[in-house]
């Protein structure tokens, strides 16, 4: 049973100084996260989880992961300005990017961030972001970092259960081996002798065995790539992919199942004579807080047409997960939890689109106007998807404290943000 971290009667009297829509976070539950994913990967020395800031871009919770020893992964300049505002800095910032400006290498470059290059050409545009050149008479300018990362797309597809689950020739990251190789060769020619892999299985799987193949994969190809180019890598990142149960019935990834079935792996292929010992790195986002988010909403209306329409006072674009990846969210109504689950119902928001759903025809108890609806499974790719289509608000976000206590972490926008960036002059009166 999916289970929400506060009564009825609490529930209210928060609402009574924030009104719904909003997000509310568990850090207890999120820190406890963290230190069992740290625990079951004990065993690998230098091991580090590298929180994906994409999924919840919220400092508040950021620094929880930075107080629990854990690093970020960051995608876009703005993101990196994010994580060195939290305190970041260099070796606790993995740039995993793609498409990537000159502007934001050298944002990485100043933070002394693990820079994680996507395509063999951002090598040349690495080299012009540091200002960096090989002069005969002038030597060697500017300063490359001292350690590069490469992601890896190792092609075919992968299958599990005879499913296709990910086809990497149609997948627009990383380099391929033949490029990655090149491409360690360019930057040891630049004096770089230092470097990290990095590839991505998927994303949303749960099974230990699939994690534990795919890894076994990407192991043997770093120790080819080790033993051509003569090189030891300095750590393997794992990416992200880990996914979480959003039906009751699912069962939830058993992580020391995970990482039993990768150390498998492991100690398998990479010999501690050639390469090993070497750290695993992650970069998961929806694994770690995922669970430990709910969106909280009220019903305004409800419309019986052909069917029954619940009408919250939020809509998708505050809530994109199931109208974008039509992924299913269980639904508690506090104070009827108890209640039969008879009655069957399509919530909807108020955007002038009818995906505009948060469930369809779903069972849920008898559900009046003023109830409240809490969505679980909302602590990741939730607040960060969210947008203004049809001139719509982004909600509050509140952090439920390990002391009890609530903290809002985000205000909900008002009309003047909405209309800041504009340059026509509107009545001042909405601002």
């Amino acid at each position: 049973m999916k289970e929400f971290p506060l009564t009825l009667q609490g529930l209210k009297q928060l609402t009574d100084i924030y009104p719904t829509p909003f997000y509310l976070y568990d850090e207890k539950a999120i820190r406890s996260n963290i230190r069992s994913l740290k625990e079951a990967f004990s065993w690998n020395k230098g091991f580090k989880e590298y929180f994906a800031v994409k999924s919840t871009s919220n400092p508040y919770i950021l620094e929880i992961f930075k107080e629990e020893g854990c690093g970020v992964d960051c995608a876009s300049e703005t993101e990196l300005i994010l994580a060195d505002s939290c305190s970041f800095a260099g070796k606790d910032i993995m740039f995993t990017s793609n498409v990537t400006s000159v502007a934001e290498f050298k944002r990485a470059l100043k933070l002394n961030a693990i820079i994680n290059l996507d395509d063999i050409s951002h090598i040349e545009t690495l080299m012009v972001s540091a200002d960096y050149s090989a002069d005969a008479k002038s030597g060697l300018s500017g300063k490359l970092p001292d350690i590069v990362c490469l992601r890896l797309n190792p092609g075919g597809v992968i299958t599990y259960e005879n499913k296709n689950i990910l086809d990497y020739d149609d997948y627009k990251f990383g380099l391929s081996v033949e490029q990655l190789i090149e491409g360690i060769r360019i930057l040891k020619s630049c004096g770089i002798t230092r470097f990290g892999l990095h590839s991505q299985f998927g994303c949303h799987r749960r099974e230990a065995d699939y994690f534990g193949e795919n890894a076994r994969v990407l192991f043997e190809k770093a120790a080819i790539i080790a033993k051509e180019l003569g090189i030891q890598f300095e750590f393997i990142n794992l990416a992200g992919g880990l996914g979480i149960p959003y039906h009751e019935e699912e069962a939830g990834a058993d992580i020391k199942a995970v990482s039993q079935a990768i150390k498998t792996a492991y100690e398998d292929v990479l010999d501690p004579d050639s390469i090993s010992p070497v750290p695993l790195y992650f970069e998961l986002g929806i694994f770690m807080t995922g669970p430990y988010g709910y969106f909280v909403s009220t019903v305004l209306h409800k419309k019986e047409t052909t069917k029954s329409f619940l009408g919250l006072d939020s809509s998708t674009n505050s809530f994109m997960s199931p109208s974008r990846y039509s992924n299913y969210h269980h639904i508690t109504v506090p104070g009827k939890e108890k209640e039969p689950c008879d009655q069957l119902y399509t919530v909807t928001g108020s955007l002038c689109e009818n995906r505009d759903r948060f469930a369809s025809d779903r069972y849920l108890p008898a559900v009046n106007p003023g109830d409240i609806l809490v969505f679980h499974d909302a602590g990741a790719y939730a607040y960060s998807h969210a947008n203004n289509f049809n001139g719509k608000l982004r909600p509050t976000e509140l952090l439920l404290r390990s002391d009890g206590t609530i903290e809002q972490i985000r205000r909900a926008e008002t009309p003047r943000d909405y209309f800041s960036t504009l340059n026509y002059p509107l009545k001042t009166e909405y601002l």
